[in-house]
């Protein structure tokens, strides 16, 4: 078996719950500041020339994957390209994305269109396509996107936000205008992933990295339909998908509902009590917690130990971290999480 057969076979057991020699490893935001080598190519060119020129992209999505010998690689992009394809302006600053004409309004929600990934932001897909052409012999690409409430949140508040007040206002008062801001997302991720899964993307993750600021009853009306939408179109696909939810320990049972294949957990969720209960529905992800990586590889080493503990050794589990990981963080450590997941230096 090539070693791309034997690690697509292993990523691709995980997020089925089928056994392989070891769970598979790989790290949110693996192609980021914390390596030099990103550093060094972030002096000549802006982030946005990174997402937009695939050549670019490709070999910072190659970077991780040399020098830590993870088991998958992420195309390299950003979860507001589609946001900008919809008719919004994206800015990039030092202090983080900002959309200068925010939607607010019902007729905001209306002027946006759904946009078609490959004529729209065709670098996205041939970024996927040269990837999967670069790693032929290596590991898997995962493609992603943006969940619906987390772009939703983007576009509404402006940016980033404390409380995302003006998001809650706008479901709260206008109901019926939130949900279909969130089915026109639905559907812009369903085609971004899809033409992902085209170019070469073996699996697929949704990030909704502001769902947990959802209670149940709001989450069930408004983020699960629209999520489990996009999960429907993909796995009609036959392509495995990963449901990332930030701060969601309460919502876990609702996640099991969007019909993904796997979750992927921060450090606030316990993998082995999420296994107990629904580990003949999903597989999991996670998740040790960022800010460990700061600490010794022995201190890393033994959080992965507890970790495996939790999973007990079952079917469907797939390493990272429940969260991206830091700009700081010492490159070693994350060398030292990587080979304690893959069983070495034991």
């Amino acid at each position: 078996m090539t070693d791309l057969a034997l690690t697509t076979s292993r990523i691709l057991a995980a997020a089925r719950r089928q056994g392989s020699d070891r769970p598979p490893v790989w790290i949110m935001r693996q192609a980021g500041r914390y390596l030099p080598e990103y550093r060094a190519v972030r002096e000549r060119y802006d982030f946005m020339q990174l997402c937009k020129v695939p050549e670019l992209a490709v070999e910072v999505s190659l970077q991780p994957v040399e020098r830590l010998k993870v088991d998958a690689a992420i195309l390299f992009s950003d979860i507001l390209i589609p946001l900008e394809a919809m008719g919004l302006e994206v800015v990039f600053t030092e202090h983080g994305p900002q959309l200068p004409g925010p939607v607010r309004t019902l007729a905001d929600i209306q002027r946006l269109g759904i946009p078609d990934p490959l004529a729209d932001f065709p670098f996205q897909a041939e970024t996927v396509r040269l990837l999967a052409r670069a790693l032929a012999d290596k590991v898997p690409v995962i493609g992603f996107a943006g969940a619906p409430f987390t772009l939703a949140a983007y576009a509404v508040e402006g940016g980033g936000s404390k409380n995302f007040h003006r998001t809650k206002r706008l479901m709260h008062c206008e109901p019926a205008a939130f949900a279909s801001l969130l089915d026109k997302l639905a559907q812009t991720v369903a085609a971004t992933l899809s033409a992902q899964v085209a170019a070469g993307a073996k699996l697929v993750q949704i990030f909704d990295s502001w769902g947990g600021e959802l209670n149940k009853a709001d989450y069930r009306a408004f983020s699960l339909p629209a999520t489990r939408q996009i999960v429907r179109t993909l796995r009609a696909a036959g392509v495995p998908v990963i449901l990332y939810l930030g701060g969601g320990p309460h919502l876990v049972d609702l996640l099991v509902e969007t019909e993904a294949d796997v979750l992927s957990l921060d450090w606030r969720s316990d993998l082995g009590e999420v296994l107990d209960r629904w580990g003949d529905r999903i597989a999991v992800q996670g998740n040790l917690d960022p800010a460990l990586l700061f600490a010794s590889p022995e201190r890393i080493r033994r959080e992965v130990m507890r970790i495996r503990a939790q999973v007990g050794g079952r079917a469907g589990h797939i390493w990272n971290l429940g969260h991206g990981i830091l700009p700081d963080t010492p490159v070693e450590h994350a060398q030292a999480f990587v080979e304690a997941a893959q069983g070495n230096g034991q």
